[in-house]
């Protein structure tokens, strides 16, 4: 009896028993713990297991906040018929995009080369023991749609392909093939990158009828509107400038915002902004807080103002524990996508009901009072500012979300994106000087958990001690922040600090004119994407011309020019779709101009500094009575007036 009773408890615990994924400290990979598939991390013993065992290898990468591998993960990777074959025939791993943002970007580049467009998640690859790439796709319905084969029958297929090494051969040599073709420039082509090439492509980019960029589904494109503000601003383009606007004031006022709770979703699935994808990144709201301080800086439109304070407090209420940042919250609420963020038309009646001002908001919210996403409401305006009883409004529905759980939120503390929420904070301040005090606590924070013994590292959860070595995002992103707050308080060890990680970054990811996402045996090369949020390579060219012009600098500059060297033939091909790279190619080209003055003078002078028409500007504190404005090479005007120096450098840097 004692016996049976063993081997019942023995046979319990096998079934029971997690997967390899429970020794892992990632949330998105503690979610599948539990999975009957027999999931494995990304490490070398699980390489060999798949040689030993000549299995072939499935690579699932996905996030914890994303709704489509929530969906797979129900359908597929807990469904026993569907593991059982996992398990037989593939070795499976399971990848964390955020916590390896280089393995990542290397099969999201090979998905492009494939395809001939844009990845995301989930990303399904299957490979070879040695990672050689055979099939690679997205999501997989369990059964057969018109747009796939169900996920059964593809596992049969495939392993029965893997048996076949003529025909696996061709496959791997097929997508090989792809990934090596490179579209090379024509002798008809246009071999220059100028103002001129690079405005007449944001125009052919920009959807004037919607507004934002490209015809399809909208991301924010960060990167992309502050390259369309700058050359709006260097040119004194009107048109760019309304596109500029335009954009903001939609991205502000539709279904983007979150108009209850403040702050961005992560893009709209629709052309017109109206229904967005729920999730909530802290990487989104930090490089829109920005461009909206700039905007607000220009035109004092108190929308502007309310969005970066309402977008803050928004993170600071649902992203920060103990001064650090976590990374993204969930589109879904108990399985279903936007159900903590949207209304029953029964709510919106009721908020509306006692408002004096109903007639106008419903106006202004048109047709979706109705029901705009699963016959529920998703609040956006399609006006031209917010309707008046709006505070009223939204003051009554939310205290009905309020009564609602928040979705699930990952914890996640990740360098790179806390430095991105630092640097908005200290752009914020501009609006508001408090901003830069919890920039500094939140600075410190990061400091104290991060970088441990002259060691940067990428990412942890609250408790844990963070043991993953930093990525170049995160270098790049430390180091602008740092740069960001020594133009507030002009402290000079935080250039000091920046300048010590720039270095580590060149030793680390900088190998023979290439820059690489991450010091390891995967050499992935550091690409120049910024449509989710800024390319971790063009942030950190910015920051060696911002560095280059602080420090007057020739090394800094001759680091940039070997590097620009590499990326020259791609920034021509790609024109304004690698806005962040434009930005620091015109910086360099154009040049950046330092205004020097004591301390004292530019603390007093920070709001007329912020009427400089020309971007490319930054402050540095020397003991100088007067104010100097200089480039790398030249000083061109010394005065006593700001005034006449603002007046100088917008006359001789604008090109009307």
């Amino acid at each position: 009896m004692k016996i049976l009773f063993l081997l019942f408890l023995s046979v319990a615990s096998l079934l029971c028993a997690k997967n390899d994924l429970q020794y892992e400290t990632s949330p998105y990979l503690k979610q599948h713990e539990n999975n009957p598939v027999h999931w494995h991390a990304w490490k070398k013993k699980t390489f060999l297991q798949a040689q030993k065992e000549d299995k072939p290898i499935f690579l699932s990468i996905g996030y914890s906040t994303c709704h489509w591998c929530h969906v797979m993960a129900r359908e597929s990777f807990e469904n026993k018929k569907i593991a059982q074959l996992l398990n037989k025939y593939f070795i499976s791993v399971k990848v964390d995009r955020e916590e390896m943002p280089q393995v990542d970007a290397l099969y999201q580049n090979i998905f492009a080369h494939v395809h001939k467009r844009t990845g995301g998640w989930p990303l399904s690859v299957f490979m070879t023991p040695q990672r050689e790439v055979f099939y690679i796709t997205g999501y997989i319905p369990p059964k057969k749609e018109f747009y796939s084969e169900g996920f059964s029958d593809l596992i049969r297929k495939l392993s029965k392909l893997y048996t076949d090494k003529k025909a696996l051969r061709q496959e791997t040599d097929r997508i090989q093939k792809a990934v090596a073709s490179r579209v090379k420039l024509s002798d008809t082509e246009d071999k220059n990158v100028s103002l001129t090439t690079l405005k007449n492509s944001l125009k052919k980019s920009f959807d004037d009828i919607y507004t934002g960029f490209g015809t399809g589904r909208k991301f924010p494109e960060a990167s992309k509107l502050a390259l369309m503000m700058d050359i709006a601003d260097i040119t004194a383009d009107k048109t760019l400038k309304k596109y500029s606007f335009a954009m903001l004031d939609t991205m502000a006022l539709r279904g983007l915002y979150d108009h209850v709770g403040g702050g961005f979703f992560r893009y709209s699935v629709d052309a017109n902004w109206e229904i967005p994808h729920f999730e909530k990144m802290l990487y989104t709201q930090a490089e829109l807080i920005g461009l909206y301080v700039r905007a607000y800086e220009k035109s004092h439109k108190k929308l502007y103002a309310s969005v970066v304070q309402e977008t803050i407090a928004m993170v600071q209420k649902r992203f920060l524990h103990h001064n650090l940042y976590w990374s993204a919250s969930s589109a879904e609420s108990q399985g279903k996508e936007g159900a903590y963020f949207t209304f029953s038309p029964d709510e919106i009646d009721k908020a509306l009901k006692k408002n004096p001002h109903a007639d106008a908001i419903e106006d202004a919210l048109g047709f979706s009072t109705e029901g705009n996403f699963n016959n529920r409401v998703h609040i956006n305006f399609d006006t031209d500012k917010r309707p008046p009883g709006f505070a009223s409004f939204k003051e009554m529905l939310y205290h009905v979300r309020e009564k609602k759980k928040y979705p699930f939120t990952d914890t996640k503390i990740n360098t790179a994106w806390n430095a991105m929420m630092i640097e908005a904070l200290y752009k914020a301040s501009a609006l508001d000087k408090r901003y830069a005090d919890t920039a500094e606590k939140n600075l410190k924070a990061l400091q104290n958990l991060m970088f441990v013994r002259g060691e940067l590292y990428h990412q942890t959860i609250e408790g844990a001690v963070p043991r993953q070595k930093a990525l170049l995002e995160d270098y790049s992103f430390l180091i602008g922040a740092l740069i960001s707050g020594y133009e507030v308080d002009y402290d000079t060890a935080k250039l000091d600090f920046a300048e010590y990680l720039a270095a580590q970054a060149k030793y680390r990811f900088y190998k023979n004119g290439t820059w690489y996402l991450s010091n390891d045996a995967l050499h992935v090369k550091a690409g120049i994407n910024d449509k989710y949020y800024t390319s971790p390579l063009s942030k950190m060219l910015q920051n060696i011309i911002r560095l280059t012009s602080l420090k007057a600098s020739f090394e800094y500059e001759k680091l940039f020019q070997s590097s620009m060297e590499k990326l020259k033939e791609e920034l021509i091909r790609e024109e304004s779709n690698a806005p962040a790279l434009a930005q620091a190619y015109l910086m360099q080209k154009l040049g950046v101009v330092v205004v020097k003055s004591s301390k004292d003078n530019l603390l007093k002078n920070a709001k007329i500094l912020q009427t400089v028409q020309y971007p490319y500007l930054l402050r540095e504190a020397k003991e100088y009575k007067d104010f100097l404005a200089c480039t790398l090479r030249r000083c061109f005007v010394k005065d006593k007036n700001i005034s006449r120096i603002i007046k100088t450098i917008d006359r001789d840097f604008i090109r009307r």
